[in-house]
């Protein structure tokens, strides 16, 4: 088995990775870093989770030169949400590299204060396009000295209309650059861009890897009505108790008015989509992250870059139109080995989309209809409705007691019956507010927490005790 050290990666490096509980090479890293380190120009080809971030940013790190203050390495995102977790994983490996400056450049920030440390030097820069465009026009940044490219999402960004944008910034990087393109999916506009750009680049496709995720995510399709799909998502979400759940919507105005309707049955959500301001955007994706909030409604674009630990549920409100977007929708859950569910809620009129899914997944979905009793096998299926809780009644013994702690939200009695996730042990995440305390802030939260890190360990954990008083009048 290949690992970082046999890849020829510094000692610095290696302990930050070690540090962070990293020790082996997704496929993903493994197929692209030594190509890199190579110098190569690169294509590669994988799904959202599998560690592509890490597959490009170690070999930046291995060759910028710190005793240079000027950009050497420019890295190209679609999104805000993107460029801004892709800064973090930076910034973490930064402390193997002295002296190194990482620059997160997007729109909605304090543009004189990424002005300020442009002007102080920056060797490696994180932008999207319409920002580092106006850098470049101000004079503020300049590419003469980059040597290394990365335009990441690469569908997504010219799907988004960046197409223009980013040829524009290619042509002011220096032609003997190497240059890395990272992509879900394969279109023709992308491999235009990539023969025009790239010089004999290496084909890197993770074939498998769609595959490896789908079998980590049991997928149900609820058969449903327009007319009846919240009552059916509200529903499903009391009957699974999530512990983080993303809710796509295929419309801002649908994810905002889904958001109101969830907050006023008492659930802890809110919106991510592109009418917010980024103070905003960062301030949901905070509270996400914190666990602060349990659902998260968000569109595809919105959603695009989000990798947030403990995603248990993903919820397709409104279908995906094609299996690229139901595999990127459905990959926020199941990661690092850990299981998670999917479901995705189909009308009649949605029947031809759910079956081109099937045909590119190669399998049938299992189904499950709503019912105005409640959510209902289909006969045939193979697996009864039951099953669906058992991921978040696993976040008791595995991880979670969370549902415990709230006890009451959005109506649900049986979260007070004994047993039932909140009082089970909660050793995988941290046994978060383990055995109880209703929303209103009663629970004792006495749980140890063990798997990761300890999270809330009695009421002071880091996510504490008293969580619950700030969702008081959401």
């Amino acid at each position: 088995m290949t690992t970082f050290q046999k890849m020829g990666l510094s000692k610095a490096v290696l302990q930050i990775l070690q540090g962070q509980g990293i020790v082996n090479p997704t496929p993903v890293q493994e197929k692209a870093i030594p190509e890199l380190l190579a110098g190569e120009d690169v294509i590669v080809q994988a799904q959202t989770g599998t560690g592509k971030t890490l597959a490009f940013l170690l070999p930046i790190m291995e060759k910028i030169r710190t005793d240079r203050p000027e950009a050497q390495a420019l890295i190209i995102t679609p999104t805000r949400e993107l460029a801004i977790q892709i800064t973090a994983e930076a910034r973490k490996l930064a402390a193997a590299c002295e002296g190194l400056s990482v620059l997160a450049a997007y729109g909605g920030q304090d543009v004189e204060r990424q002005l300020r440390k442009l002007q102080n030097g920056t060797q490696l820069v994180i932008g999207t396009p319409g920002r580092l465009l106006d850098h470049l026009r101000r004079g503020s940044l300049t590419l003469g000295a980059v040597r290394m490219l990365v335009l990441d999402e690469a569908d997504q960004m010219l799907h988004m209309g960046f197409l223009a944008e980013v040829e524009e910034i290619i042509r002011l990087v220096p032609r003997s650059r190497q240059t890395m393109l990272f992509s879900a999916t394969m279109p023709d506009n992308v491999k235009r861009l990539a023969r025009t750009y790239m010089q004999q680049p290496r084909d890197i496709r993770i074939a498998e890897t769609s595959r490896v995720t789908l079998d980590s995510i049991r997928q149900i399709v609820v058969e449903c009505t327009d007319r009846n799909k919240q009552e059916a998502l509200i529903t499903m979400i009391r009957q699974h108790r999530p512990y983080l759940a993303v809710i796509f919507c295929r419309t801002k105005r649908r994810a905002s008015t889904l958001n109101e309707a969830l907050q006023e049955a008492g659930f802890a959500s809110d919106e991510l989509h592109g009418d917010l301001s980024q103070s905003k955007r960062e301030q949901v994706m905070r509270a996400f992250r914190d666990a602060k909030l349990e659902l998260l409604v968000a569109t595809d674009v919105a959603a695009r870059g989000i990798d947030v630990e403990g995603v248990t549920h993903v919820f397709n409100y409104d279908i995906p139109q094609d299996v690229d977007s139901y595999i990127h929708r459905i990959g926020r859950t199941g990661r690092a080995g850990e299981k998670g569910i999917a479901v995705t809620f189909a009308a009649v009129k949605d029947v031809e989309a759910l079956r081109n899914i099937e045909r590119g997944i190669a399998r049938r979905l299992e189904r499950q209809r709503y019912e105005k009793s409640g959510i209902a096998a289909v006969s045939g299926n193979g697996k009864p409705a039951e099953e669906g809780q058992e991921r978040s009644r696993a976040k008791g013994a595995g991880g979670g007691g969370r549902s415990g702690q709230r006890q009451g939200r959005g109506g649900s009695s049986d979260r007070r019956k004994p047993g039932t996730g909140g009082q089970a042990g909660g050793a995988a995440r941290g046994g978060r507010s383990q055995g109880g305390g209703a929303k209103r802030g009663s629970g004792s939260a006495s749980g140890s927490g063990s798997g990761r890190g300890g999270r809330d360990q009695g009421n002071g954990g880091r996510r504490g005790g008293g969580r619950n008083e700030s969702r008081r009048g959401r």
